[in-house]
């Protein structure tokens, strides 16, 4: 009997343990302040897309035009992608937003 006592405590804290980090990961504070891009139309305000850019471009090499380009997309979109690349489908006007040659303008 003790031993299926021990296994239904364990079990209880770890399904407890799982629930925790499930919250935790989905609660939109997490990050200490910091922008991390979520994606989806409308889910940053002007002010954040400095972060959110500053955080999409930290992975090129090509830094200032990514993060001047997607500045002025995340003001007209208020969305980035998330992610440092790709993505792009999480925020169709930022995807869907091209240059007159016809190529994206976002990064």
């Amino acid at each position: 009997m003790a031993r299926l006592s021990c296994f239904s405590t364990a079990f209880f804290l770890i399904f407890a343990l799982i629930c925790t980090i499930d919250v935790m990961a989905q609660s939109p504070g997490r990050a200490g302040g910091s922008v991390r891009p979520t994606g989806g139309e409308g889910s940053l305000r002007a002010e954040q897309c400095g972060g959110a850019c500053a955080y999409r471009c930290s992975a090129t090499s090509h830094k200032n035009p990514c993060i001047e380009f997607c500045n002025m997309c995340c003001k007209k979109c208020l969305c980035v992608p998330s992610g440092t690349y790709g993505h792009k489908e999480e925020c169709p006007c930022y995807n869907n937003w091209k240059t007159k040659e016809g190529g994206p303008k976002c990064p």
